[in-house]
């Protein structure tokens, strides 16, 4: 049994996580595959279980745009508003009367390129209290939902002024339909998925149920009890933040075609140009700030790096991690505790996959950073 192994066998018996899936590999090659615990009651952890990957939907929803900018339907400096005229009548949330919102006009012009960096001003009500509230007081539905109404969200700060994370791929996603012509799903499926063999990633779990693993909370006491959240089945509109189930191996193929500038086995997806623009630093004088979490129980606050920025479509590391990833790196995570990152530099790929809540767990997240360094004191 590897160091890695047994690593992570000791973080399931100890309960840092429920179970846990992991993979690592090269442009070319996959170097490492482990699977512990138990991922739903009578079903082992294998390397092929599903999971509700939740926003890791976002970096396939941000190549899906930049296919398009590709074939110069589309420009990263495209104004959301030419797209889809009803961005331009969201209003900016700009304080309260009492019970009562006070809402103007945006002063900015949202581009795809701040949808694409969550700096268009609209963010998840689980980092924003005020949004939160106006959710609470309007009675408007969640983007979680699945509801297009959803998609309406007040801005919290106009386009362009500051990093704020929230349902923007979902809009990004509405703007490649938009643009394209197919539905979101079809054009994944069909442009993404499909050509890179990744048949065990879909919009709808049906056909992967019996392998499907099931959502832990940590309680008061810090035990895992059941809980469910997933993806609303059959929605009025896919949401590119959150809408996909995916395995280890398959999001490990994407990952590598974006570690080979767009290529995985003579296959192209994207040109090595248009990968180049897509890990670039989008953020145009911005950084990432702390996420604070007005739900403790789903998720803890979230801190990245200091000076991170944002990609188009990950969250860029713009400097070493003694120990592990190199600046220039790539990563995100789904909400259910599902992370990658990539790091070019390093020619490397990797995910570390469980299914639990809160979202960057303390114990789950010191999982994960000996899991990177284990990777790296190997190369």
């Amino acid at each position: 049994m590897s160091k890695l192994d047994k690593m992570l066998r000791a973080a399931v018996t100890a309960q840092d996580v429920p179970f846990v899936v992991a993979m690592a590999g090269s442009a070319s090659e996959v170097t490492y595959s482990g699977a512990f615990g138990q991922a739903a009651p009578g079903l082992a952890a294998q390397e092929d279980t599903v999971f509700r990957i939740f926003s890791m939907t976002k970096s396939i929803g941000s190549a899906a745009a930049m296919i398009l900018i590709e074939r110069g339907l589309l420009d990263v400096d495209t104004p959301v508003g030419e797209i889809l005229p009803a961005w331009n009548t969201l209003p900016v949330l700009d304080g309260w009367d009492g019970d009562t919102p006070l809402l103007r006009s945006q002063k900015t012009v949202a581009t795809v390129r701040h949808l694409a960096t969550h700096t268009s001003g609209i963010e998840y009500e689980f980092y924003n209290a005020d949004l939160s509230r106006y959710l609470t007081v309007t009675g408007k539905p969640s983007v979680m939902s699945g509801l297009k109404e959803a998609l309406h969200y007040p801005l919290t700060s106009d386009p362009g002024t500051r990093w704020g994370y929230g349902p923007s791929t979902d809009w990004l996603g509405q703007v490649v339909e938009k643009v394209d012509g197919r539905t979101i799903d079809v054009f994944c499926q069909e442009e993404i998925l499909n050509p890179l063999g990744m048949h065990s990633t879909s919009f709808e779990p049906s056909d992967l149920t019996d392998r499907l693993s099931s959502v832990s909370m940590r309680d008061e006491d810090g035990d895992f009890a059941p809980f469910e959240i997933a993806p609303p089945p059959s929605p009025e509109f896919y949401g590119m933040g959150s809408a996909l189930y995916s395995t280890a191996p398959d999001y490990l193929t994407f990952l590598q075609m974006i570690l080979g500038k767009g290529s995985l086995k003579g296959l192209r997806i994207l040109s090595e140009a248009s990968v180049d623009l897509m890990l670039q630093d989008h953020m145009q004088g911005l950084t990432c700030q702390r996420l604070v979490s007005g739900v403790p129980a789903l998720t803890r606050d979230v801190v990245m790096p200091k000076g991170s920025t944002h990609s188009f479509g990950f969250v860029r590391s713009e400097a070493d991690i003694p120990g592990g990833r190199r600046a220039g790196s790539q990563s995100w995570a789904g909400a259910c505790n599902t992370h990658y990152w990539i790091d070019p530099a390093a020619n490397l790929a990797a995910v570390i996959m469980t299914q639990s809540l809160p979202f960057f767990d303390e114990r789950f997240m010191r999982t994960y950073r000996a899991y990177e360094r284990a990777l790296y004191a190997q190369l």
